[in-house]
């Protein structure tokens, strides 16, 4: 079923797209959690990373090695940045095409659930 972000991967809706490769595209989040907040996300169709097959790391590589990629080329990387990847509904997936969140620009602290 296709996802918000197959329709920026075709250019069927606008996106900022900041980065693109053969195997990837990234493009600002458009309700931030960071002032930066780039999402990456492979141009294969895998809803989740439980789909991404064994045999095939590399997707989850490519979207990592981009990432820290685009993070040195902004000038962020030594200060630091989060990547995030979430995997269904508890794991705070939201839309059904893997991608993976780059944030920074700011200390981000700590994150998780609250014992209790």
């Amino acid at each position: 079923m296709p996802t918000i972000f197959h329709k920026i991967i075709r250019r069927e809706i606008p996106a900022e797209i900041v980065f693109e490769d053969e195997h990837v595209i990234a493009f600002r989040d458009i309700a931030p959690q960071a002032p930066v907040h780039v999402l990456f996300v492979p141009k294969d169709t895998y809803a989740t990373l439980d789909d991404v097959p064994a045999d095939r790391p590399e997707i989850v590589g490519r979207l990592a090695v981009a990432a820290a990629r685009y993070a040195r080329e902004q000038g962020f990387a030594e200060d630091g940045y989060r990547i995030v990847m979430n995997c269904n509904g508890d794991g705070g997936q939201t839309v059904f095409q893997l991608h993976l969140h780059l944030l920074a620009g700011a200390p981000l602290g700590r994150f998780g659930v609250s014992a209790g």
